[in-house]
């Protein structure tokens, strides 16, 4: 190899990141899709370079760009690699079921949140039929770990030690909100769920159950948002019970035919 070559490879895993940063903007674009300006100012990229990024992940047939609105969408190679992977990181493939049921059963809006390094992911969200709804948590939503009521259940499914150490370093993101998590996440082991009293957004309350592994590990946790009058405390105690049932019911699902697999 010439020595010359670590700058160009350099180079190249820079444009790599780029483009897969592009690439998640625009799935978390959804259904409505994204504009060049607003990928080029939610990546940071000029507009030439996010540009020239994009028409490579169309050659790929990872992005599509609407003719008529000029807005970029996820391709279809896209779809068919997420069929690839569900078998291996399909908790959403399990747990859907339950979503759906709790959906109905509740009337309010049902999560499903996965670990993600030092955040958790929104991976779903199925509204149920009550007509006023939080928006505090949409699918897609990135947040430290602890934040809001999937987060604080998966939090509180770890060991202390390996909690604390996760939460000092998320200390410098959560920032007010730390005294408040600590006090719910004590909460959330002595009653076996987590309750997110309105900490994020005013009002906005949700209860969650942690999805384990057979080893006890965390694979993702689900979880209840609705308006804060319809948490009363009896009402808590209803949905927790329904969401340990559905929880449980995933986690046996998970562990099927092959118990060593886990989510990313």
């Amino acid at each position: 190899m010439r020595d010359g070559a670590a700058p160009s490879d350099s180079g190249g895993t820079q444009a790599v990141a780029r483009a897969l940063s592009l690439l998640s903007l625009v799935g978390r674009g959804g259904a409505q899709g994204l504009g060049l300006a607003q990928l080029a100012a939610a990546s940071g990229l000029a507009r030439p370079t996010a540009r020239r990024l994009l028409l490579a992940l169309g050659a790929a047939r990872m992005v599509e760009q609407d003719r008529m609105t000029r807005r970029y969408y996820l391709g279809p190679e896209t779809y068919l690699l997420a069929g690839f992977a569900a078998e291996r990181h399909g908790i959403l493939h399990h747990a859907r079921d339950a979503m759906v049921r709790l959906a109905k059963d509740t009337g309010d809006t049902v999560l499903l949140t996965v670990p993600q390094d030092d955040h958790t992911l929104c991976l779903e969200r199925i509204e149920g039929d009550f007509p006023v709804r939080t928006h505090a948590l949409m699918r897609g939503d990135r947040k430290p770990a602890g934040v809001g009521a999937g987060a604080l259940a998966i939090l509180a499914s770890l060991p202390p030690s390996e909690a604390q150490a996760l939460l000092d370093r998320v200390a410098p993101l959560v920032g007010d909100l730390m005294p408040g998590l600590v006090s719910d996440l004590a909460r959330a082991r002595a009653h076996g769920h987590a309750l997110n009293p309105g900490r994020v957004v005013p009002g906005s309350w949700g209860l969650g159950v942690a999805i384990r592994w057979p080893d006890g590990r965390p694979a993702g946790a689900l979880s209840i948002a609705a308006i804060e009058n319809r948490m009363t405390p009896a009402r808590q105690a209803d949905l927790a019970a329904a969401l340990h049932r559905e929880a449980q019911a995933t986690a046996a699902r998970l562990a099927g035919p092959d118990p060593q697999r886990r989510t990313a």
